[in-house]
């Protein structure tokens, strides 16, 4: 059986990982998880992708320890996507919603901090344990941690490598919900559906706007975003999706869209 899985429903890719009983990811996994998250923004008739992993313990313990003490360095070939396939998928521009069914630690924790949303078990549990064996969470905790809670609670969680439950990270609002462990695919798969009702061009448009201004001000933003090289906002005006919005609202149906 594939580390990777993936599976289609629909307008949504469901992407599932799976290696062993803490899923940990070594530059293999990685690759594969990269070549999931590519299918998705290669795919025109896709939307939106659901990352999970098998078991009920854990999500994912992170790097593949075993395999460094093997001799697999840092900066190994990890595939488009940087490590886990998505920590550094500049150019993805599909939502992807990370559904936590249990322990997310070191590297498991920034894959889902890569993500747009999350729904999250309730025994599910998160923490950036780095610091305890000499490290530093550099795909992405330093940075996106502090960016979505508050920043003593993220140095705390940094520098102590404390572990926090989903309730609390829902209060901080980086989980979008929180469910009881054998309702967590269908939150994560009505969440999905609830995209998808939205024009696919206005979802990356969204998603682009977003990842190019999120560090301005007010106004350098708006400069940013009027610039006129964001590719996916200069496109859905005259797009045929803009078309079909505006005749199924006045038809009072729903509408059927093509993505251009």
């Amino acid at each position: 059986m594939s580390d990777v899985t993936v599976q289609r429903q629909g307008r949504v890719l469901e992407i599932t990982l799976s290696r062993g009983k803490v899923n940990a990811i070594d530059a293999a996994t990685s690759r594969a998880l990269g070549a999931a998250f590519e299918q998705l923004q290669m795919d025109d008739d896709l939307s939106v992708g659901i990352i999970t992993a098998g078991g009920e313990k854990f999500f994912s313990a992170g790097w593949d320890l075993k395999a460094a003490a093997e001799g697999e360095a840092p900066d190994e070939n990890m595939g488009v996507g940087g490590f886990a396939g998505l920590t550094e998928y500049w150019g993805l521009t599909k939502p992807v919603i990370a559904a936590v069914n249990g322990m997310a630690l070191g590297g498991g924790f920034e894959l889902i901090l890569s993500a747009d949303m999350v729904v999250a078990a309730e025994h599910a549990t998160f923490g950036l344990t780095e610091a305890k064996i000499g490290l530093v969470p550099d795909s992405g905790g330093m940075i996106r941690l502090p960016r979505r809670v508050p920043r003593a609670i993220a140095m705390e969680m940094i520098m102590t490598g404390r572990h926090v439950d989903a309730a609390e990270l829902e209060r901080w609002g980086l989980v979008n919900q929180v469910v009881p462990a054998d309702q967590l695919m269908q939150a994560a798969r009505d969440l999905a559906e609830r995209v998808c009702r939205c024009a696919p061009l206005s979802l990356q448009a969204a998603k682009e706007i977003y990842a190019a201004t999120e560090d301005l001000n007010e106004q350098e933003a708006f400069v940013r975003m009027r610039a006129g090289d964001l590719r996916a906002y200069g496109q859905i005006y005259d797009s045929e999706d803009a078309k079909e919005g505006m005749n199924a609202l006045f038809e009072k149906r729903d509408p059927i869209w093509k993505g251009r």
